[in-house]
């Protein structure tokens, strides 16, 4: 009996040894892991904080006519005719719509003489296109009280100075409206415009349409790079 138990015992300590052993493995794999882990390559367009304004009033929000502006997101910010003799803008009918990286020499921002149906007036921003002009709204005032998403809408410096760590050949084709593969999603958005996110996507596999101000685009990307571009659909 006293010899059983002893064999007991030394199977147990073994048994105890070994899930030591295989511990003490387990966490030095690890620390050889996460050194790994850590020295991946991080994405440089995560460094990049483009510069805000945060206006809260007209005279605030006339900070942007000191620089030249760049239009975040193309084709979802209308503008419409503006008559400086009047100081109002035709807000009934658009005559367009900002593109993908438009630059614009803001000259004023006002507001607009009428309210909506809601009593809100709208805050527009006044520029020229082709000697004519323009204003497009980048906020909003009711009561007193003022609403931009103007630091959404534009960038107050040059994007190809923020991510002047793309490669030459990738701005040529942003410049050209053009998408290719390899490019990110936000290369991809730079040079289209707007998407919208199709159902099923997720993190790693994404497909966007792209209107494209009426050349729409299916763009197909994996683990941020386009993968796949195919005509969109039609209305």
């Amino acid at each position: 009996m006293r010899k059983r138990i002893q064999v007991v015992l030394y199977l147990g300590i073994a048994v105890a040894a070994i899930r030591l052993a295989w511990i003490l493995y387990e966490r030095h794999q690890n620390s050889i892991e996460t050194p790994r882990q850590q020295s991946a390559p991080i994405n440089p367009d995560y460094y990049v904080v483009p510069r805000k304004l945060y206006p809260y009033d007209l005279k605030s929000a006339r900070q942007l006519t000191q620089q030249p502006v760049w239009v975040k997101v193309g084709y979802a910010y209308p503008y419409f005719r503006y008559n400086p003799a009047t100081h109002k803008a035709d807000l009934s009918r658009e005559a367009g719509r900002l593109l993908p990286l438009q630059r614009l020499d803001i000259k004023d921002v006002v507001l607009a003489s009428a309210a909506d149906a809601h009593g809100k007036k709208r805050v527009l921003a006044v520029f020229q296109l082709d000697g004519k002009s323009y204003a497009s709204p980048i906020g909003s005032e009711q009561g007193g009280d003022y609403k931009f998403f103007s630091d959404d809408m534009l960038f107050v410096q040059d994007p190809h100075d923020l991510y002047k760590h793309w490669p030459p050949d990738v701005w040529l084709d942003i410049d050209q409206h053009k998408v290719k593969e390899g490019m990110s999603e936000m290369q991809t958005d730079f040079a289209l415009g707007i998407g919208l996110l199709q159902p099923g996507s997720d993190d790693i596999d994404r497909t966007l349409d792209y209107p494209n101000g009426g050349n729409p685009l299916k763009v197909s990307f994996h683990h941020d790079k386009a993968i796949r571009i195919a005509p969109g659909a039609t209305d």
